[in-house]
């Protein structure tokens, strides 16, 4: 969402001004071209020199300086930008921007720019909490610029709190949603992901190598295109996706009773996880210890969350996944025809770039129609954005 896009990054005055640094890493690593605004007081914390070593481009500090109005100019600044971002967001700042004050470079940009805007606040918790600095972001919300609310814990001021400027990897993918298409706002999406531990003992389980990152993807880039989405997932190391509703499960029994849960509202379902097909028929209470000869597990039958979602469908879409090794291509249209669904994302996980725990895949999409189209290497994000693509195609 952020390649060849202009971002300029305001940095106003705090101790969270060093995560700037953090911050514009990443938006250069997602091919954004950064300008970067940096107060006076922001200068305090953190050099000019290090922000424009890291984005490649010369940092702004003042609204009549010679040099910086022949070769960028304030009002230039608010034309280009795509998106205005600034974090830390102080008090200050967002008491000026609230009720149009303009006496330096970055409130000047700000009034000028028609560019959407985030802004990650940052300061000591009583500030936070203080009525007017409330009252002020209510009001800025109120206009559309978009808020990232600060973590809880511990502060640089010594107090504990509501306070502290939320980590990077949030605010950068807040600026992502910004930028992103909202074709998907009304739309209630549950999207399953990751794999199953089904029980051996209290201390083994039997599993798959789902890592959840597709699922993932489709969760995240859901909610960036305005989405309402619940996300229900099995035991991953990937922390939840910003903004969506989380739903941590394990076995698969516990899948089906938490995606039943929310079947209800849902107008799309993502079945992206890799559902245990087989579960132990007993767990034992205590530890097996090893023994002489051959250990047998009997296996039962997990039931299949996809087929009965099917049965309930109505007007859902309901999208599924055919994770294969061999006749890729018949396996899923098989799962197509069977399981009632609109689309089957098929990949064959033995091909370089598509196999677990990675960032890419290589996918084919088959729908209801026939339709069928074979997608390059890609990420995981632009997999996801393809089939929401053919989704709001089909519902046409």
């Amino acid at each position: 969402m952020l390649k060849g896009k202009t971002v300029v990054l305001g940095v106003t005055g705090g101790i969270a001004a060093y995560k700037a640094a953090e911050i514009v890493r990443l938006l250069v690593k997602d091919g954004a071209t950064v300008r970067v605004i940096m107060t006076r007081n922001a200068q305090e914390f953190i050099t000019p020199l290090t922000l424009q070593t890291l984005s490649g481009n010369p940092v702004s500090t003042e609204t009549f300086s010679l040099t910086q109005e022949s070769e960028i100019g304030h009002i230039r600044l608010a034309d280009t930008a795509d998106l205005i971002l600034i974090a830390p967001a102080s008090a200050n700042v967002i008491g000026k921007l609230a009720h149009g004050l303009a006496d330096d470079l970055l409130t000047t940009v700000l009034l000028a720019t028609t560019a959407p805007v985030v802004l990650a606040p940052a300061m000591n918790v009583h500030m936070y909490a203080h009525p007017i600095v409330q009252e002020n972001l209510q009001r800025l919300s109120s206009f559309g610029y978009r808020l990232v609310e600060p973590a809880e814990g511990f502060l640089a001021c010594g107090y504990e709190g509501k306070g502290r400027m939320a980590d990077p990897e949030d605010i950068i993918e807040e600026a992502r949603a910004a930028l992103s298409k909202k074709d998907l706002s009304g739309e209630r999406i549950i999207v399953t992901a990751g794999p199953n531990c089904e029980p051996i003992d209290p201390v083994r389980f039997v599993s798959n190598r789902s890592t959840g990152k597709m699922g993932f993807a489709m969760a995240r880039v859901a909610w960036r295109r305005g989405a309402e989405v619940t996300l229900v997932s099995g035991p991953t190391s990937l922390p939840p996706p910003r903004g969506v509703h989380f739903c941590s499960v394990r076995t698969a029994r516990e899948m089906q009773q938490a995606t039943l849960e929310h079947y209800g509202q849902a107008t799309i379902v993502i079945a992206a996880a890799a559902v245990a097909d087989y579960r132990p028929a007993q767990v034992a209470p205590q530890k097996l210890k090893k023994g002489e000869g051959k250990f047998v597990i009997e296996m039962a039958r997990n039931p299949d969350i996809l087929a009965e979602l099917s049965r309930q469908k109505g007007d859902r879409l309901l999208i599924g996944f055919a994770t294969e090794t061999e006749n890729v291509m018949a396996n899923a249209e098989r799962k197509l025809l069977n399981k009632n669904l609109d689309m089957i994302v098929a990949n064959d996980v033995t091909q370089e770039g598509a196999g677990f725990a990675g960032d890419t895949n290589i996918v084919t999409l088959i729908d209801r129609t026939g339709r069928t189209e074979s997608l390059p290497l890609m990420s995981k994000d632009e997999v996801a954005h393809a089939v929401y693509d053919r989704l709001l195609a089909l519902r046409k």
